[in-house]
């Protein structure tokens, strides 16, 4: 809009200052001129008066002061004697509508009287007599009378009006100017405030290197030489923060714990990876949909904010979260003397407990897996000895034990060998392009019949784009193996187990879901670690024993393909195993 713009606003108030002035000025002229029309008029009757009467008084003959009378007055006006006996002589005039003065005038018209009775000098705008005709008349007294001088006043008029029209005219040709040099005099000086606009806007855009033209070398060129060197000071100093910024992601990204900020209403400003990992678990833990755009804590992590806020003072919480041992430290954030809001540190402390564990555990495990087998073949071997078995069938039946046991404790010391070969790097991947749906069959249809048996749906799922991958057939199928027999020996009867493979384009993923018994969340660390079996009262087939080594080998194998392994799982609800390989 024009008159919201600084050049509608400047061109407005130096028209409408200019308007003022002309108007009160053109008031006075006017009122000036008026004047000295009328008072120049009287000016000259008065002289005219004047000659006359000197004439008069020295002129006794009264044709010749007639005479020189209409020689020296106006053709426009009248002059007046008026002698001694009342008697008048008028002169004459070009003027019709100017009346010759009777006797009648000096009884109607009091300031005639007063020339003539009271001997002083008139100057009056008045009335002609049974006219509407305006006239100015000066009287001036004589010894043997007065002499009276009037004209129309429709002749000053005209050069009032005359005056009026020049006067009007300089007033119009003066606001013509104004108008145009208002314009072009603030467009003049807008026009580098207007290109400062265009430049600051660029600027809130990103463009740093947006420069603004000097076309002056006044006020608005040194303004214009600040702006440019506030864009040049401005792009260093955003260029130096985003440096900054950059470099504090990436230490934060890099760091083993996780780093979490909040502000007071308890949204997460900047979260790492580790930190991301534990929200995922806790979202998880409390049935809580993962949505990436929801920036808002669980209400846990709420109260634990309000605290430190409130308190401003640090506060140390742990988590067992899906069988995870976190330990948070939240301390307050300050700005200024205010808290605004905090900062969370949150480490992972599974390994170390795990550690811990293992270090306790691994020694009693080892012993408790050998000390069956040989107690059983020590035993059975000394009633041979004492010959306690009479017949050669038992015998046989106790040498057949202890034969069995024998190979339980080689199938034992080998899953030892192999796990300490995988995690030695000793061990040598054989891998080939499998066609990798056929071989997804197989394995499905070689425990079709375990399931079918024991009253289990298996079923699978196969989202493939891609028909060879590139992985060691037997290793992975051992994997498979391992994870599918556990699902069916810890599902109750007529649950499931499903079987979901698919692919992005760059990793194979495979999950292994049932509905079984689950397992407890302080074991689900250790499901993958040497020994870890479950819980004999969840398992479905309580006859068939395992060496507890299969994950751990498992974890081995599709660790040294480059892959993961993870598991989720619910008391009396489920477990699901996942694991993914990388295609390349």
């Amino acid at each position: 809009m024009f008159w919201r713009s600084v050049v509608g606003k400047l061109a407005v108030t130096i028209l409408g200052l200019v308007c003022f002035v002309l108007f009160i000025l053109s008031i006075l002229l006017l009122q000036f001129f008026e004047n000295f029309h009328i008072t120049k008029a009287e000016e000259n009757l008065m002289q005219v008066a004047t000659k006359i009467s000197l004439l008069l008084e020295q002129q006794e003959n009264e044709t010749f002061s007639e005479e020189f009378v209409e020689l020296i007055k106006d053709q426009t006006s009248r002059v007046a004697i008026v002698h001694a006996d009342q008697q008048i002589w008028v002169s004459d005039s070009a003027d019709e509508n100017l009346t010759a003065m009777e006797p009648s005038w000096l009884d109607e018209m009091p300031e005639l009287q007063r020339v003539i009775n009271g001997n002083v000098e008139v100057q009056e705008e008045i009335i002609l007599p049974d006219t509407d005709f305006e006239a100015i008349i000066v009287g001036k007294p004589t010894r043997n009378g007065a002499i009276f001088v009037y004209q129309s006043l429709n002749v000053v008029n005209e050069t009032k009006a005359e005056t009026r029209k020049i006067i009007y005219f300089g007033a119009a040709v003066a606001l013509i100017l104004t108008t145009f040099f208002a314009v072009f005099l603030s467009t003049r000086v807008t026009s580098p405030l207007i290109k400062m606009r265009e430049a600051a806007r660029e600027i809130t855009k990103g463009e740093f290197n947006t420069k603004v033209p000097i076309l002056t070398h006044d006020e608005i060129g040194d303004l214009a030489i600040e702006f440019n060197r506030m864009g040049r000071q401005l792009k260093f100093h955003i260029n130096a923060l985003r440096q900054e910024k950059e470099q504090f992601s990436s230490i934060v990204s890099s760091m083993a714990d996780g780093v979490m900020t909040l502000n007071r209403n308890g949204h997460m400003i900047v979260v790492n990876p580790p930190a991301k990992v534990f929200l995922e678990n806790l979202y998880f833990e409390n049935n809580i949909p993962i949505d990436e755009k929801n920036q808002e804590i669980p209400a846990e992590l709420k109260g634990i904010l309000q605290e430190v806020i409130e308190g401003e003072k640090k506060a140390v919480r742990e988590f067992n979260i899906q069988g995870r041992i976190y330990v948070m430290l939240m301390t307050p954030l300050y700005d200024g003397p205010h808290v605004r809001g905090a900062v969370a540190v949150i480490r992972d402390m599974t390994e170390e407990r795990r550690t811990d564990k293992l270090r306790k555990d691994f020694i009693a495990n080892v012993s408790h897996e050998l000390r069956t087998p040989i107690s059983m073949m020590q035993g059975y071997s000394e009633a041979i000895v004492d010959d306690i078995a009479e017949t050669k069938e038992e015998k046989n039946e106790l040498a057949q034990i202890i034969h069995e046991e024998s190979l339980r404790m080689g199938r034992l010391v080998n899953d030892l060998l192999d796990l300490a070969r995988m995690e030695a790097g000793h061990s040598q991947l054989q891998k080939e392009l499998v066609e990798i749906k056929p071989y997804l069959q197989r394995i499905v249809k070689k425990f079709q019949g375990v399931a079918t048996e024991n009253n289990i749906r298996l079923m699978h799922e196969f989202q493939l784009t891609v028909r060879y991958v590139s992985l060691d057939p037997d290793k992975i199928e051992q994997v498979f193996t391992n994870l599918i027999d556990n699902a069916i020996r810890h599902t109750d009867d007529h649950g499931f187990v499903l079987i979901k493979v698919k692919n992005s384009e760059s990793e194979l993923y495979v999950s292994i879901e049932d509905n079984g018994s689950g397992i407890p969340e302080e074991d689900l660390p250790f499901v993958f670690e040497r020994f870890y079996k479950a819980d004999k009262s969840r398992t479905r087939n309580k006859e068939k024993k395992g060496t507890g080594l299969g994950l751990a080998i498992a974890k081995n194998i599709v660790e040294s393909h480059g892959g993961t392994i993870s598991v989720k799982s619910k008391l009396q609800q489920g477990t699901t195993f996942s694991f993914r390989i990388p295609l390349d």
